[in-house]
């Protein structure tokens, strides 16, 4: 079985929306673009190593038609390698209306996405999420990812289409490497679904520190 694995750019108020650009996102939304200023060296290193083993891509309609617009004139540039592999796989489409598929090797998934998404995880090796936080969301809800980074950058908006906004399930994780930060503070937080809920405990039982006096 594959592996669907979520790539998001991220406030440290976990705002997803618009990073690349004002125009990014129809919605009025004042800071589109908020990623552009703290790009470095090391989170490009870090993209760019992340889409190794990509064999299909599954987008909301609105980063496809950003994409789509955008990478098929890419090869021969700077971003060759990326736009390569992003013209060459499938890239499929969760949308509930009709969206222009002429980006070659596009398809739109059926309209009951749990399984559309099971399907296709049973179809290829390594899926790629980018962006497109309402179907982020679903994915998170139905715990149907298997891997999550996060890029989180040092500001906060207070506005924003948040990752995580209300539609979560109670969810484990586990780190699978440890934290790296950029020169600009942009830290990668790489994890895994892991098995069960979230558990509980007492900071007070004996033997656990709690920073109480006596």
């Amino acid at each position: 079985m594959g592996q669907i694995h979520i790539e998001l750019f991220t406030t440290l108020d976990l705002v997803g929306q618009a990073p690349g650009g004002p125009d990014e996102d129809p919605v009025r939304f004042p800071f589109g673009g908020w990623q552009a200023p703290l790009l470095d060296d090391v989170s490009g290193e870090q993209v760019a190593a992340a889409y190794e083993g990509t064999d299909a891509l599954l987008l909301g309609r609105r980063t496809y038609e950003i994409f789509a617009a955008y990478w098929p004139h890419q090869e021969g540039g700077e971003d060759t390698s990326i736009a390569t592999l992003f013209n060459r796989v499938p890239k499929y489409v969760a949308s509930r209306g009709r969206p222009d598929l002429s980006w070659a090797g596009s398809s739109q998934l059926g309209p009951d996405l749990p399984a559309a998404v099971r399907e296709l995880r049973d179809r290829h090796e390594q899926v790629k999420v980018v962006g497109s936080l309402n179907l982020v969301q679903t994915l998170l809800h139905e715990r149907l990812f298997d891997r999550l980074d996060l890029w989180v950058h040092p500001i906060v908006l207070g506005v924003g289409k948040k990752v995580f906004d209300g539609g979560e399930v109670p969810t484990s994780l586990t780190l699978l490497e440890p934290p790296v930060a950029g020169p600009k503070g942009a830290v990668l937080l790489r994890y895994g679904l892991a098995e069960g809920t979230p558990g509980t405990g007492d900071m007070s039982a004996p033997g656990r520190g709690t920073g109480r006096d006596g």
